[in-house]
């Protein structure tokens, strides 16, 4: 059984050596890591990375970042691709075969068969001088000085450099594609990220209930429009023109001041100038907008037209906060 102080000094060192696995990766970023980039932002084809192993994990996980960056790309097991699976590979694509040996047999039967095809090998690799080291057109080393595991067999230094170069590569790209924060919205439009970068209030607000009242209306009526309506809030308005907003804290401040309400009318009561959103905002800003002036809903208008509220449980719904 460890103890607390060994379990501590054992995660503590495992960070230390993988952190210092990905530092060294910096020495042998050079000439090649630059062709790679270049070669793939210039290919009409995909990327097709492919390992065994843990290596194959990591490449999975490469594949997806790629294309969630707007790099298209398919992970193939280097078993399957032995046994029926390199009709995957077109011609135009560029393969990035990882293994921190270089030398299992799968990847001595994989690696002749793609440059036979005419298709770019792209070495990532822990040992330089292996056998896909010396079939690769290019070599991207992820060589570390010592594995994780305390007996220095586990992958875990090894397939941590691999994953970290990886997103290496993966930024470069993204970089020369002049990818955006927009283009990302569109890979990702179903998780709550994606909806924070294209969500507009105009997509949000038609569903919410519309509360209005005219100005020269009287308490009663101000008062059945903000309780049927359940946003806490109406918007005084007159031939579409937003004139101003009545909020029931309004109400509440109106009547600590006043005995007499029955000849009240909205125009006495309303707050000038009101909080407003433009339709083609960003939901994501209009949720800022509510937290900086800590309120729960704003009017959504066009110029001086008003079209409706966009309320916070509008945007909770929507799963952006």
């Amino acid at each position: 059984m460890l103890s607390d102080k060994k379990i501590i000094s054992l995660a503590r060192n495992t960070l230390k050596l993988e952190a210092d696995a990905i530092t060294g990766l910096s020495a042998f970023v050079g000439k090649d890591f630059v062709s790679v980039v270049k070669m793939i932002h210039a290919s009409s084809g995909r990327v097709i990375v492919s390992g065994i192993g843990k290596s194959a994990i990591i490449a999975n996980k490469m594949v997806a970042t790629f294309n969630s960056t707007g790099t298209p790309s398919i992970f193939l097991h280097a078993a399957d691709a032995i046994h029926g699976d390199l009709g995957m590979i077109q011609r135009n694509d560029v393969v990035i075969l990882i293994s921190n040996s270089g030398n299992t047999p799968e990847i001595k039967v994989l690696a002749p068969f793609i440059k036979s095809g005419g298709n770019k090998l792209v070495a990532m690799v822990g040992k330089t001088d292996s056998f896909l080291a010396q079939q690769a057109d290019y070599v991207l080393s992820t060589s570390v000085d010592k594995e994780a595991c305390p007996h220095n067999l586990a992958p875990t230094s090894s397939t941590t450099a691999q994953l970290a170069l990886g997103d290496a590569l993966a930024v470069c790209l993204l970089e020369m594609k002049g990818f955006t924060a927009l283009d990302f919205a569109k890979f990702h439009p179903g998780g709550a990220l994606g909806k924070r970068l294209y969500l507009k209030v105009e997509d949000v607000f038609p569903g919410t209930p519309q509360p209005i009242v005219s100005p020269q209306a009287n308490l009663t009526e101000i008062i059945f429009e903000i309780s049927s309506k359940r946003l806490g809030a109406t918007a005084v308005v007159q031939k579409n023109k937003l004139l101003g907003i009545i909020t029931d804290g309004d109400l509440r401040r109106m009547m600590q001041k006043n005995t007499r309400f029955e000849k009240l009318k909205a125009s006495d009561i309303m707050t000038q100038s009101p909080k407003t959103v433009e339709r083609n905002t960003m939901a994501v800003e209009a949720l800022a907008l509510m937290k900086t002036h800590n309120i729960t809903q704003l009017v959504v208008t066009d110029g001086e037209k008003f079209l409706g509220f966009v309320h916070l449980h509008d945007l909770l719904k929507e799963g952006i906060i």
